[in-house]
């Protein structure tokens, strides 16, 4: 089997591409403007630089390796970038989706039966105000989709055109909202922030270590990057093709506890400095999702906690700063 990672150069592709390289999985990865240290990859990954923006160059990648699984992951992945160049974000995630499509459209007229599935990393900002809404309750796959940002919008239109292409071409297209995810290699989610800023003030202010916070009393369900992938490759071999699903942690966490539980593992406590920065002028109460029909239709069940997931990375920035 030969599989497709586009968006390798991200935090989970890099991740994905390794796992199933070591497991003797024939994988090529996709990279463009990548968000992780390529050189923090293995160098026994096949790795192409694609700008997904242009059709014609995803469409020679998949002609030429003609994977039977594709990944797609490649997109403009943060909201506050979105804000400041939304042309690029739709391009990217809309566009970039329907290339993908395209190719397979294309490759289908010499090669008929050429029949992969796609699993398309959809984000759970799709959800947007429907979050504050429902309040305590878990989002499922059927609540309305309300974006907030740019970059939630260009995930519904992602999410929209894979379902066009299943629905009308008959190509085998599974989406997955994917919710707060961590891990090595993460930049500018809380878990990495909090423990890339902890081990600077480790190695460099032990006496008297301050950690400059925003709102920590909103709650999270944060998942390691090794489960999603888990929840990814389970939906490629057992979901139903058209269908959406959640990919969420079921442990939900007050964002204190992540300081918390650094605290605890590196045997310091800080003094907390708000930053108004840090502050937005709407924050969730809490984010998690419905992961109901992703068990039922996989039997996916989160095996990783939080305590390891920030050991891992606390590990990471320490080498990484040394």
């Amino acid at each position: 089997m030969t599989v497709l990672v586009t968006g390798a150069g991200g935090m989970v592709g890099s991740h994905l591409i390794e796992i199933m390289k070591l497991e003797g999985i024939e994988v090529v990865g996709t990279y463009y403007k990548p968000t992780v240290d390529l050189n923090e990859i293995s160098n026994c990954v096949n790795l192409i630089e694609c700008d997904i923006r242009y059709p014609k160059n995803i469409e020679r990648i998949i002609r030429q390796y003609m994977p039977e699984q594709i990944y797609h992951l490649a997109a403009q992945s943060y909201p506050t970038v979105s804000w400041e160049k939304p042309y690029e974000t739709m391009d990217v995630n809309v566009g970039g989706t329907i290339a993908v499509f395209e190719a397979i459209k294309e490759l289908r007229k010499t090669y008929p039966n050429y029949n992969p599935i796609v699993i398309v990393a959809c984000s759970s900002a799709e959800y947007g105000k429907t979050l504050e809404e429902i309040e305590d309750e878990k989002v499922k796959e059927n609540a309305q989709l309300k974006p907030l940002h740019p970059y939630g919008v260009s995930k519904v239109g992602q999410d929209l055109i894979s379902y066009q292409y299943f629905a009308n071409d008959n190509i085998r297209t599974i989406r997955a909202r994917i919710f707060n995810t961590t891990g090595t290699r993460k930049k500018n989610d809380v878990t990495s922030d909090f423990t890339n800023r902890a081990i600077r003030q480790y190695c460099e202010n032990k006496k008297n270590p301050v950690l400059t916070v925003g709102n920590i009393y909103t709650k999270r369900a944060i998942m390691d990057v090794k489960d999603l992938i888990t929840a990814l490759r389970s939906l490629a071999e057992k979901g139903v093709a058209g269908e959406v699903y959640n990919i969420s942690s079921e442990r939900v966490y007050e964002i204190s506890q992540i300081i918390e539980i650094i605290e605890q593992q590196l045997g310091i406590h800080f003094e907390l400095r708000v930053d108004e920065k840090l502050l937005r002028p709407t924050d969730e109460k809490i984010i998690v999702g419905d992961v109901k029909k992703l068990k039922e239709a996989t039997g996916w069940k989160q095996q990783i906690n939080l305590e390891q997931t920030i050991k891992e990375m606390l590990e990471y920035w320490k080498d990484k700063y040394n």
